[in-house]
């Protein structure tokens, strides 16, 4: 009788003829070492669970997975910028979907390196802008701390305000060819990545959500805990606030820093949203000056005060120099620890170690000699076929290291004498290093394993109990097979870095538990520039719509036989002309060309590009407050206005038929998907005012004494009213019931009338009254334009009246930006009052 096979056997079998198939072909390069297999092409033990369930989901399943990660992050609006990108700068992340695992032991002795560096630097930087004892010891040479421009005098003797001054550090890692970690690099200005390693998380998560569970991968939520905690200790006040301070929308990692703030619960954060009184500093917002303690720096630190550093910063916080040093404010990392970045400090740590800690160091940073010592520049001489030349301080240096580094034995003997001539002239201002050839992890391409090199950067939080650090952290991926070097500037991914536990992890979050979470309605202060371009937003917009409005009316007419159609014409393109959005010269050029200039030129400020690039710019600085359909329907309207277009007038009409719909569809998202909150107040205060504005012109140079039936029927179609008169009015156009629809009917939500009402609205409800005061001026404006609305019929509206309706509402607009975006609020007013 045959024996019975063993299932489990056969099981076992199966996976490993499915494992094998799916290493076949992972060739990584002899004499680099990898991190999925081992010298004999094994598979690594920790690799083995991911391996099985890859294997056995297949290549589809795999695809379909990580497909669904893409989406996942494309849906949250994840992107980062490339500088000098000529098609905008803006990508979406790029994530390498297989993540880069750790088993606990390694991650052990990686995480005991990491903390006794961080100990290091802080005592470095301490001893820096403190006593100077390392410098007076001969430890460390003066030129190599004077030299670097992130050294800042003014800090020197400052003491930070709860002691360190390093909150969070960063460390990019990579593992050599004989297997040991090796420090690249130390981030110590405003280290940059963690929020992208979150997303990158929860992305793989989502597409693995099993595995990520069953592999007892340690959660990252205690580390954000960590530092959140670390940072709101530092407040003083008593109200909990912390700022993120971030350069703006342009900035690389614009997306990262909104991200934390919203994750953290942090208040973002631009230069001018801040103001320094009385040695303390103070976020502008809407309802009044708020008190801010803490700040999370993202921010170069020469950038950050225009008044003691660097003069030409319009980043930046004119006093916060004088605020940090008189105790007022708290900022993380300090104004001034960007030294350490500096690569000529790299090559005197290791022998710091033991003078400032009493210890060596545990993990070792490539081998670097500074070119400002003799003994050194000689050895980086003789051996620059060897090793990389970097500069010292700089991240280039013009004429000679034009993309920061440079491999000595890829130099022609141009470039590699003058390269030599520099260092013997000026050694101070360059390094060389060890070319580090970095160790390979795989990736997903084509429905296959491949290897790639990487880089790790791995983030510490400074606590009350010592140093936090990210079990995990952030993965840089080459998309070449021999680099040295990786950057997500130059076309690297990212990847997920999963630290397993030899038990089952606790599941920690940085969200409430469910059943405790904390009822809000508010989502805190509305920075006064938010509010501002809030407002900005709502009037591009409308600006936008009625140009396009406008245009589409014209085009529709050119070809009208109709009586009076000569005559519409004319008085819309006079109206385009004093919009600003087609050439002066309306003599020499057909309407239809005209036409097709406010379509798609940018050299006319009032044209549609222009508009909408003024939107798109606006709701870049409050993208954190949009929601990712708004955004995207933005940005590919004014992609779409960089589509080419036809001179013909079929053409042009539906391109700007195509337009309107697409404004229509983000007026209807805010209108869907915005809480009814003071932003949302400033966006459609903005639209209102600027279609009440819109509708007093159109009504002035359509309707003059002895309107035609065309001029009549073109101010309804501006107004989208023409369904509404239709229903009412069997005859022809008439000016009295035309003009009453238009301006005074207050359920239209086309008229003045309707506008006024809802402008009423808004401003009741925004912070107003202190006391017993009087309305402000703009709640005075806004009675009196609805009081008259509610005063005169159709006929008394003429040329005069309508110039002056529109003049208030110019004058209201004055008012509103003066009371929330530039307001002078005494320090001393009551906050109490103002909430």
């Amino acid at each position: 009788m045959p024996r019975r096979s063993d299932p489990q056997a056969l099981t076992r079998r199966f996976q490993e003829e499915a494992v094998d198939a799916l290493l076949a072909g992972y060739q990584p390069l002899p004499g680099v070492h990898d991190e999925l297999v081992d010298a004999e092409g094994h598979p690594r033990a920790h690799w083995h669970a991911l391996l099985a369930a890859l294997a056995e989901m297949g290549v589809e399943e795999v695809n379909r997975r990580f497909q669904a990660a893409d989406r996942h992050l494309y849906r949250s609006g994840v992107f980062y910028r490339v500088y000098d990108d000529p098609n905008g700068g803006e990508r979406p992340w790029p994530i390498s979907h297989l993540p880069l695992v750790i088993d606990a032991t390694e991650w052990r002795a990686i995480e005991r390196g990491i903390i006794q560096r961080a100990q290091l630097l802080e005592g470095v930087l301490s001893d820096i802008y403190g006593p100077g004892n390392l410098v007076r010891a001969g430890a460390l040479p003066a030129a190599a701390i004077a030299g670097s421009p992130d050294f800042l005098r003014p800090l020197v003797g400052v003491d930070p305000h709860g002691g360190s001054f390093l909150r969070i550090y960063a460390v990019d890692i990579g593992r050599g060819p004989d297997g040991r970690w090796w420090v690249i690099s130390d981030r110590t200005q405003s280290p940059s990545g963690a929020g992208y390693a979150l997303e990158n998380r929860i992305a793989i998560s989502r597409a693995l959500p099993d595995l990520s569970r069953s592999l007892n991968v340690v959660r990252l939520a205690g580390y954000f805990q960590a530092m959140r905690a670390g940072l709101t200790r530092l407040d003083r006040s008593g109200e909990g606030r912390v700022g993120l301070l971030t350069p703006g929308p342009l900035n690389e990692t614009y997306f990262e820093h909104a991200y934390l703030a919203r994750y953290l619960g942090f208040v973002l954060l631009e230069g001018e949203d801040l103001t320094v009184r009385d040695n303390l500093v103070y976020v502008r917002t809407v309802a009044g000056l708020k008190r801010v303690d803490v700040l999370l720096r993202r921010l170069d630190s020469d950038y950050t005060d225009p008044l003691e550093l660097n003069p030409r910063s319009r980043l930046g916080i004119p006093g916060l120099v004088q605020a940090i040093r008189s105790g007022g404010v708290a900022v993380a990392n300090a104004v001034g620890a960007g030294v350490l970045e500096a690569p000529a400090l790299m090559g005197f740590l290791p022998r710091l170690g033991p003078r400032v800690l009493g210890e060596n160091l545990l993990m070792p940073n490539v081998a670097t000699w500074w070119c400002g010592q003799e003994a050194e520049r000689r050895r980086v001489i003789a051996g620059l076929d060897d090793l990389v030349l970097s500069p010292a301080f700089q991240r280039t240096l013009p004429g000679l290291l034009d993309k920061g580094s440079v491999i000595g034995a890829d130099l022609n003997r141009e470039a590699r004498a003058a390269l030599e001539a520099a260092i013997r002239t000026r050694g101070v201002d360059f390094v060389g290093q060890e070319a580090a050839r970095l160790s390979t992890m795989p990736v997903w391409h084509n429905g296959k394993l491949e290897p790639r090199p990487f880089i790790l950067r791995i983030f510490a939080a400074a606590t009350e109990n010592g140093w936090k650090v990210m079990p995990g952290g952030f993965c840089r991926v080459s998309d070449s097979l021999d680099a040295r070097a990786v950057t997500m500037q130059g076309g690297g991914r990212s990847a997920d870095v999963w630290v397993l536990d030899d038990s089952p992890v606790e599941q920690t979050t940085l969200l409430p538990m469910v059943d405790r979470v904390e009822i809000k309605r508010q989502t805190g202060p509305l920075p006064s520039r938010a509010a501002d371009n809030f407002f900005w937003l709502g009037r591009y917009v409308e600006r936008a719509e009625m140009t396009l409005r406008l245009l589409r009316t014209l085009v529709g007419r050119l070809s009208s036989s109709a009586e009076g159609g000569g005559s519409s014409v004319a008085k819309l393109m006079g109206l385009l002309q004093y919009w600003g959005a087609v050439p002066a010269d309306l003599a020499r050029i057909r309407p239809a060309r005209h036409a097709l200039a406010a379509l798609t030129r940018r050299d006319l400020p009032g044209a549609v590009p222009n508009l909408i690039e003024s939107a798109r710019q606006a709701a870049s600085v409050i993208r954190d407050r949009l929601s990712p359909d708004a955004w995207r329907t933005l940005a590919d309207l004014s992609l779409m206005m960089t589509e080419p277009v036809s001179t013909a007038e079929p053409d042009t009409y539906e391109r700007t038929d195509r337009a309107l719909r697409a404004l229509a569809a983000f007026s209807g998202l805010a209108s869907e998907n915005m809480n009814r909150l003071a932003g949302w107040r400033f966006l459609d205060l903005g639209r209102r005012i600027e279609r009440a504005i819109a509708t007093c012109r159109f009504a002035r140079a359509l309707v003059g004494e002895a309107p035609t039936a065309g001029t009549l029927d073109v101010l309804l179609e501006l107004c989208d009213s023409q369904i509404t008169y239709r229903s009412r009015y069997v005859m022809v156009e008439s000016r009295a019931p035309v003009l009453d629809l238009v301006l005074l009917e207050p359920v239209n939500p086309r008229s003045l009338a309707y506008q006024i009402d809802a402008i009423m609205a808004h401003l009741d409800q925004l912070p107003g009254h202190i006391g017993d005061e009087p309305p402000p001026p703009e709640e005075r404006l806004a009675a009196r334009l609805a009081a008259s609305m509610k005063a005169f019929d159709a006929i008394e509206f003429d040329d005069e009246r309508l110039r002056e309706v529109e003049a208030h509402l110019m004058e209201l607009s004055d008012e509103v930006a003066e009371r929330y975006f530039i307001h002078r609020l005494p320090v001393e007013t009551p906050w109490d009052l103002l909430a």
